[in-house]
């Protein structure tokens, strides 16, 4: 199954809608698109096994540029909307990219990619002359370029625990354009996505990340329409729902939140009966929060766990979870073993590393050390998660190996304290960390964006402390509340957690100088 297909079968069927604009795309339209693209990347001396940048919001172009790509046997780079110029140019030239395509809504960047990355080629949605993507994307011919081949994207690590890392995917096994795509029998046969062309598919998050772009190109290999919302907004979300009669959708948790915290007359007040199936994954899900969207939407939601790095994936059904609350499921993808510290394997309830076994692995692009690192000596792959398995063979993620708190010499997982502060009342979003403390090594300290700021203070603090203290033993207890009215997490809902530490560790140099 391919677009290709689908455009000889179905020219007028859309294939893409933007939830806010409502701007469409025709199957017919999008395969024109895409062989305009590939025929301009060779214009523009992009080869086969050659890198190009995307830096663009969401808007029509993002996914026809895609497929254009994936049949001109390049290596695609997304890069996220959230960076500076400095943190740009940095993957540009770690990648070898030689052409970026942006758009006029980062021009407060632009400038400054042209100083650091001179040697860079720009072409701008909005732009002018030379520049002007729309004016070289018209000029090319609407046939196949003659050397398709299957192309590729190389996803960057968010930085959020230190400095991008691109993920090198292995070679594809065939130079086919339309050959199998396995992403494509797990949505089918895993989640239950319908093959025959009537998926209408919402994707509220950024088309940069792994999930999005995984997904996205999946329910157009099934022929399905793609919703893609400009931006997240809780009631739009709800809106598009009803509007575009969605049937598939996928989530992260801090869309539930946002969704769930919506007075209860506003997000009860829209028809949802078209939605069948909501995929949801990136962190692990707060227990009441899923139950609570399950309660509301029905069991309709599914969760998987898997990375950039397309290693293996786990899936669980409504059905399952509520028999197993917290899971995220059985490997359908890949073999899961859970490790201790001297890689030996774990009997169930033990939390370890976890590893997936797959006769395919990544790279970690110019990094052979963090390749070694995330290695087993069997051969096997850890995304750098923490877990076990229960003795049904479902998997519990704990938290990040590298999220972890060591203080007084105990390890805390900040996760299992932000999961519960996020089911307060009073709690929009919350962050732990750990930070620098002279007597343990770390401190807990809880970043908290309170629903309303004017609750912001002691009176909260001590609110939450109670609360807290119902489920959690005095080490894991946070020994310093910071209200703020916003987090800084990515549109995808991933927290940037790397700079709150940060934050953290620079106050405590400076106190040290002044001590």
């Amino acid at each position: 199954m391919h677009p290709i297909q689908h455009a000889k079968t179905r020219p007028d069927h859309p294939a893409l809608i933007l939830a806010g604009s409502g701007e469409t795309m025709t199957y017919g339209e999008m395969n024109a698109y895409a062989n305009r693209f590939a025929q301009l990347l060779r214009a523009s001396g992009i080869k086969r096994g050659d890198h190009f940048g995307v830096l663009m919001e969401n808007n029509i172009h993002y996914l026809p540029l895609v497929w254009g790509a994936q049949r001109a046997g390049t290596m695609l780079v997304p890069i996220s909307t959230r960076l500076t110029a400095p943190e740009i140019c940095y993957i540009l030239q770690d990648a070898d990219v030689g052409l970026l395509i942006t758009s006029k809504t980062f021009d407060s960047v632009v400038e400054g990619i042209r100083g650091q990355c001179g040697a860079v080629d720009l072409l701008i949605v909005g732009g002018e002359g030379e520049e002007d993507y729309e004016a070289r994307l018209s000029a090319q011919p609407s046939e196949p370029i003659p050397d398709q081949a299957a192309g590729q994207y190389m996803l960057y690590s968010s930085g959020t625990t230190g400095a991008p890392k691109g993920v090198r995917p292995a070679a594809p096994p065939t130079d086919d354009i339309e050959a199998v795509n396995p992403l494509v029998g797990l949505a089918v046969m895993g989640a239950g996505m319908p093959a025959d062309g009537t998926m209408v598919y919402l994707s509220p998050a950024p088309l940069y990340h792994a999930a999005p772009l995984g997904w996205c190109t999946t329910a157009h290999r099934l022929g399905g329409t793609v919703v893609v919302m400009e931006k997240f907004d809780p009631v739009h979300a709800l809106e598009t729902i009803e509007k575009y009669h969605v049937t598939d959708s996928q989530w992260v948790p801090t869309h539930f939140v946002r969704m769930l915290k919506l007075d209860p007359e506003e997000r009860e007040g829209y028809d949802l009966s078209s939605h069948q199936r909501a995929l949801h994954a990136a962190a692990p899900c707060p227990v009441p929060i899923k139950k609570a969207m399950i309660d509301w939407w029905g069991p309709i939601i599914n969760e998987y766990y898997a990375g950039s790095e397309g290693i293996g994936m786990t899936l669980i059904k409504a059905e399952d979870w509520l028999a197993h609350p917290g899971s995220v499921g059985k490997a359908i993808h890949g073999t899961l073993h859970v490790c201790g510290k001297d890689g030996e394997e774990l009997p169930a309830g033990e939390d370890g590393l976890l590893f997936f076994e797959n006769a395919t692995i990544p790279s970690y692009h110019n990094d052979p050390e963090k390749t070694a690192e995330a290695m087993h000596p069997q051969g096997w792959m850890t995304l750098g998660d923490i877990g076990h398995l229960d003795t049904d063979g479902y998997l519990y993620l704990t938290d990040r190996k590298s999220h972890m708190i060591i203080s007084g010499g105990v390890n805390i997982y900040p996760q299992e304290i932000e999961n519960l502060l996020v089911t307060h009342e009073k709690v929009m979003d919350a962050a732990v960390i750990g930070a620098p403390c002279p007597d343990f090594g770390e401190k807990v300290v809880a970043i908290v964006q309170p629903k309303d700021m004017a609750d912001a203070g002691g009176a909260l603090e001590a609110e939450l402390l109670e609360f807290l203290a119902n489920s959690l033993s005095r080490i894991k207890m946070p020994k310093l509340f910071d209200f703020r009215s916003e987090l800084p997490r990515e549109a995808n809902g991933k927290l940037y957690k790397r700079e709150l530490r940060d934050e953290y560790e620079r106050k405590a140099e400076r106190e040290t100088l002044q001590a």
